[in-house]
Formats: C-alpha cells, sequence, structure tokens
C-alpha cells in the first residue's frame, strides 16, 4: 500500500500545484466580443482558487471576486476612435470597411497609446508579477513586450479563430492551399484561381504586419529597452494556444500538441426571459419570433438611416415577431407593430427559446458558435474582420444565408428570411451541426482550464513545442534541399552533357583520322599498281 501512495496522490499533488497562482491576461482586440472568452475562463479559473488580472480597452460590466479589469483610458480612447470608421456605409459603397493601411497602423498606434498611458505605466511600475499571462491572439506583439518584462510563461486564445498567424509561427503546418485568408469569404475548397487569389491576399497580410511589426518593435524599445528581442522570436515561444475553433464549425485542421480547440467556451443552456420578452414572444403564437443583432462590433447608431430603413421594410413583411437589438435610440418612425426594439437582448437565451426561427446576425465568430450550440439557422450580412470567412464556411455548412449588404434590398432581405424559416434543409443542417458540436468529452471550459493548469504545472511546458517554430520559410519547406538537388542535378547534367560530347568529339575525331588513313592507303595502292602497270608495258 505504501508504495502505491505516490500514485495516488500524483493527481492531487498536480492540482495543488497550480491552485492560488496569478494569471495575467491581456486583449488588445478592438472589439469587445473579445473580451468574452477571456471573462469565461477567468471566471472558471477563479472558481479553482487563481486571482486573474484582465487589461483591455472596454470598461468592466460586472464586479467579481478574483478579477480585476484594468483599462487604460489611452488605449480605450484609440480603440473608440479607431472603431468610429463608417464601417457599414463602406460597404454598402462597395468600399473595403478597413482600408490596408487602418489595419497596417492598428497594431502600433494602439501601442503607442497603450504604453504611454498612465495607468499603464504604474501598472509596469507597480512591480507586480504574475505565473503566466494569457494574451489575444490577435493584435498580441504589443503585449509581448510585457511578457518579456515578466519573464514568465505566456498562452494565447485565439479570438479570431480563423485567423492562422499564432498557430503557424508557433509551427502547426497551415499551407494556403487549404488555410482560407480569414478576412475573405474563401472556404477551405479552393480551385486554381481562388488559391492564387487565397495566396496574394496571405502574402499582402504578411508584408503588412511586417511593416506594422516593424515600427512596433521601434515603440517596445523605447518602453522596454533595446535589448528587447524581436517580436517574432518572442511570439514563436507561446507555451500554449486556445484556439477559438472546433473542427465541427470551423475547419480540421492539424495542430500541433500545444494547440486546443475551445470553440463555445462562452455557450451556455438557455435560461428563463423576463415577463416582458416572455409575453412578447408568446404572443407570436405559432410562427415565433426572429430576432436581430449585429453584435458588438457594428454599431446601429453609426449605420445609415438607408440601411436602417431597408431592415424596417423587410422585417414588417414577416408574418413572425422580431426583437431587434439596437445599440442606441435611431431617428425612425413606423416602426412596424411585429418589430420591438432593445438596447440589449440575452442573445444566447433567446437563441434557446423554442419559439426562435430565425437569426439575422453580421456574422461574429461568437454569434455563429452559438447559433450552432442553439440549433438555429441563420440569415449573415457580413460587414468587415472575419465575418466573410465565418459566412461563408456557414452558408456551406448549409444552415445560413449568406447576404451582400452592397447589393442588398428590403425584397432580398425579406425572402432570404423567408427561405431559412420555411426551408426544412436550414434547420436540418444545423441541427446536425449542433450534435457534431456538442460531441465532446468535456466541455470547452474544462480543456481550457485543464491546458491552462497544466502550463503552469510545468512551468511552460515548453516540452508540447515543436522545433518546427525555430524554421525559417525555406528551412520549414525544405526548399534549400530542393534547390540543392535542382543544382545537383544542373551540375550533373552539365558535367554529363560534356562528357558525352567530349566523347563524341574524339570518336568523330577518331573515325575521321582512320577513314583518312584508308584512304590515302586506297589511293597509294592504288598509284603503285597504276605504276607497275605501266612499267610491265615498257617492258
Amino acid at each position: 500500500m505504501g508504495t502505491r501512495w505516490p500514485i495516488l496522490c500524483l493527481p492531487i499533488l498536480l492540482a495543488t500545484s497550480a491552485c492560488g497562482s496569478d494569471i495575467l491576461m491581456i486583449t488588445m482586440g478592438g472589439t469587445k466580443s473579445h473580451k468574452i472568452p477571456f471573462w469565461e475562463l477567468a471566471r472558471g479559473l477563479i472558481r479553482r482558487g487563481h486571482n486573474i488580472t484582465l487589461i483591455s480597452a472596454f470598461q468592466p460590466d460586472f464586479h467579481l471576486k478574483g478579477l480585476e479589469e484594468i483599462a487604460p483610458e489611452g488605449l480605450a480612447s484609440f480603440i473608440r476612435s479607431y472603431m468610429s470608421l463608417d464601417l457599414v456605409g463602406a460597404r454598402l459603397r462597395g468600399e473595403e470597411p478597413l482600408p490596408y493601411k487602418d489595419i497596417v497602423r492598428f497594431g502600433y498606434e494602439a501601442c503607442d497609446a497603450f504604453l504611454n498611458d498612465y495607468e499603464t505605466r504604474s501598472f509596469l511600475r507597480s512591480g507586480r508579477t504574475y505565473d503566466l499571462i494569457i494574451l489575444d491572439g490577435a493584435y498580441p506583439e504589443c503585449a509581448l513586450g510585457i511578457v518579456y518584462r515578466q519573464k514568465v510563461p505566456f498562452m494565447y486564445i485565439n479570438t479570431v479563430g480563423f485567423y492562422s498567424g499564432p498557430t503557424s509561427i508557433s509551427g502547426s503546418p497551415a499551407p494556403y492551399s487549404v488555410t482560407p485568408i480569414f478576412a475573405k469569404s474563401f472556404t477551405d475548397n479552393l480551385n486554381f484561381i481562388d488559391r492564387v487569389r487565397n495566396t496574394f491576399w496571405h502574402v499582402g497580410a504578411l508584408v503588412g504586419h511586417a511593416v506594422s511589426v516593424t515600427i512596433l518593435q521601434g515603440v517596445l524599445r523605447r518602453h522596454f529597452g533595446q535589448q528587447i528581442p524581436h517580436v517574432y522570436d518572442m511570439g514563436k515561444n507561446v507555451s500554449f494556444i486556445l484556439q477559438n475553433g472546433h473542427y465541427s464549425v470551423s475547419y480540421p485542421r492539424p495542430y500541433l500538441p500545444n494547440v486546443a480547440e475551445v470553440a463555445c467556451i462562452h455557450c451556455k443552456e438557455p435560461k428563463n426571459l423576463n415577463a416582458d420578452l416572455e409575453d412578447w414572444i408568446s404572443g407570436s403564437g405559432e410562427e415565433g419570433f426572429v430576432y436581430v443583432s449585429m453584435g458588438s462590433s457594428v454599431r446601429t447608431d453609426n449605420m445609415p438611416l438607408t440601411v436602417h430603413r431597408m431592415m424596417v421594410e423587410a422585417l414588417g413583411r414577416l408574418p413572425q415577431r422580431v426583437l431587434w437589438k439596437q445599440d442606441a435610440e435611431q431617428n425612425l418612425t413606423d416602426i412596424p407593430s411585429n418589430v420591438k426594439l432593445y438596447k440589449w437582448l440575452p442573445q444566447q437565451d433567446l437563441l434557446g427559446h423554442p419559439k426562435i426561427k430565425a437569426f439575422i446576425t453580421h456574422g461574429g465568430l461568437l454569434s455563429m458558435f452559438e447559433t450552432v450550440y442553439h440549433g438555429v439557422p441563420i440569415v449573415s450580412i457580413p460587414i468587415f474582420c472575419d465575418h466573410d470567412s465565418n459566412a461563408a464556411k456557414a452558408e456551406v455548412d448549409g444552415y445560413a444565408k449568406k447576404l451582400d449588404l452592397q447589393y442588398l434590398t428590403a425584397d432580398k432581405l425579406f425572402k432570404a428570411i423567408a427561405e431559412v424559416i420555411n426551408d426544412p434543409k436550414y434547420k436540418d443542417q444545423v441541427k446536425k451541426r449542433q450534435v457534431l458540436l456538442r460531441d465532446q468529452k468535456e466541455s470547452p471550459l474544462e480543456r481550457a482550464i485543464y491546458w491552462t493548469e497544466y502550463v503552469i504545472r510545468h512551468k511552460g511546458a515548453y516540452h508540447l513545442q515543436s522545433p518546427a517554430k525555430d524554421l525559417n520559410f525555406i528551412q520549414y519547406y525544405s526548399l534549400d534541399i530542393l534547390f540543392i538537388f535542382i543544382a545537383f542535378v544542373i551540375f550533373s547534367s552539365l558535367i554529363l552533357s560534356y562528357i558525352v560530347r567530349a566523347g563524341f568529339k574524339k570518336l568523330a575525331d577518331y573515325v575521321q583520322r582512320k577513314r583518312m588513313n584508308q584512304l590515302m592507303e586506297t589511293s597509294g595502292l592504288k598509284r603503285s599498281k597504276k605504276l607497275i602497270d605501266q612499267s610491265k608495258k615498257k617492258l
């Protein structure tokens, strides 16, 4: 019995070795939705006895014992200014909602605003230490400076699930032939032209990121010293990545052991609605209701009124009742009697309601996960960032109808909603995906907690890292070997060609000399015979 004690107690010892850790979380994401996976992981870790500090650009919405939130005003002000762009109007005009130069500048300008903020500087001077840092996989470069200062292991929550940057830099394969760029409506079924375009956008993104990081490196050197390593060198040393995806709703991917999929980490079973909402929904009868929300990244108070009126006209023609989340009071008149506006709505409780018929969404990743989790077909109107790729995947999977805002009319929107509600294939396909998403051995949150504590227990879990992270593009794809092989073949071909040509030349010379000798001998014999004949005649 005594010899078995260490084995029996090993799980307890491992668990206690990670309890009570201090964990710092940082997201530089430009929308509030980036905080949601961090919130959920923080709640789970706090229940396990850990202390969490979360830094973001958004003020806390609630108080939770064990969670300290910091929202530096410099960063928050920059994000507010940046996200005030006319995203919907640009999409309506057929323009890029976020121009290339604005995407490039976000990283280093947000970093400068963050590190120059008084609250951030006070935090860095405070001398506080942490056992682990968890960064957002979207724009993590600036926060790597804090990782460098703290000298502790770090992880990513890759909130933009179709963005392959964090997993790729750490060594997981992401070939352009089957990895669609997250900002376009490609899927992983690419023909030749699509692969050309997809490769073009991937290379363009890499170039833009390299330019942004080059400038950002200077910002980090000003704040953390000239000796700070390059951002790329720090980034590839990530201990673990919590990937906001799952093969049932995103794409099957060959991830390394230091990557775990945690899509729907925030998904929950529906709760009872308040009396006001329940009464409104109950009054819909057998027709049920439609839920409309454009998420946190697309504010309806920034939408052109033409878009509002178009949507009101389409929604007013539906036999269903409509609950529409609005960010602020709009200058709208003649709201149909079947449409009700709210500044806030409990989205998952509505998606899980038995009377819901369809969900009209911008295509944000968390909303796409929630709609599959609760089994609701959707009409998607993508606006920017990963909305197009999310909507394209949902449409390929058969539970969504994707619409282009530039060419959208009230009639097209009405017909799309009616099709999604009345054609059973949409409901059937989303139910199929729902079963696949829910069929997991543990919840995404349990998985995320386990791997977070695993990294703490094993002091960074660097044994999970692949040496692929230290290889450059040429080494990773063995292009140097290919080049040497081609050079060897060319050199060997040249040598062989020289030998063959030299051999043929010598052979030709030999044959020619032999012929000459034969000719000379033949000519000499004939001349000798002629002379003998002439001599005989004279005699």
